[in-house]
């Protein structure tokens, strides 16, 4: 062999040797480095899950408050298209399905006045409670919080619509 071709065959060896460990060195994580991973997922973890798990029970009242609103929109509207808001013993039902007896409705929107056509529990699973003429008002609606007993404080407390803004 020529002087060259056997310094070039032994440049291209050491060329090809370097690549090698440097792709071997690089394919994949050390022990280490997966444990300084894990360590850092698992602080993240005991910062954040207890900011997002609290939020659940205020996430509720927000939404009780919201379909309270919506009730009060839609007994407004059943007011104006009957000229009366339906009575204790019609309820809320009457917002969803023609109420039978006295008063009947004269104008009553075929399909209701609320969208889904069912009357949703509050985000608790328990009625709304509904009254008309009401203590407050012309009517009162309420949920009795997460309890489901009237009374209480804070997430237990009462929600109705003369509270809601």
């Amino acid at each position: 062999m020529h002087k060259t071709s056997i310094l070039a065959y032994h440049i291209r060896k050491r060329r090809d040797s370097r690549a090698a460990v440097a792709v071997s060195s690089s394919s994949g994580f050390t022990l280490i480095e997966l444990m300084v991973v894990i360590v850092i997922l698992g602080i993240l973890t005991a910062i954040i899950a207890p900011k997002i798990i609290g939020r659940t029970d205020d996430a509720k009242v927000t939404e009780a408050r919201v379909q309270i609103s919506n009730f009060e929109t839609a007994i407004k509207m059943y007011k104006l298209d009957n000229g009366y808001y339906p009575t204790t013993a019609q309820g809320l039902t009457a917002l969803v399905a023609r109420p039978v007896g006295s008063p009947e409705p004269r104008r009553w929107k075929k399909g209701g006045y609320i969208e889904k056509g069912k009357v949703p529990n509050d985000p608790w699973g328990n009625q709304y409670i509904y009254a008309s003429p009401g203590i407050k008002g012309d009517y009162d609606l309420l949920s009795y919080g997460a309890d489901g007993v009237r009374g209480g404080e804070e997430y237990d407390a009462d929600l109705s619509n003369w509270d809601v803004e």
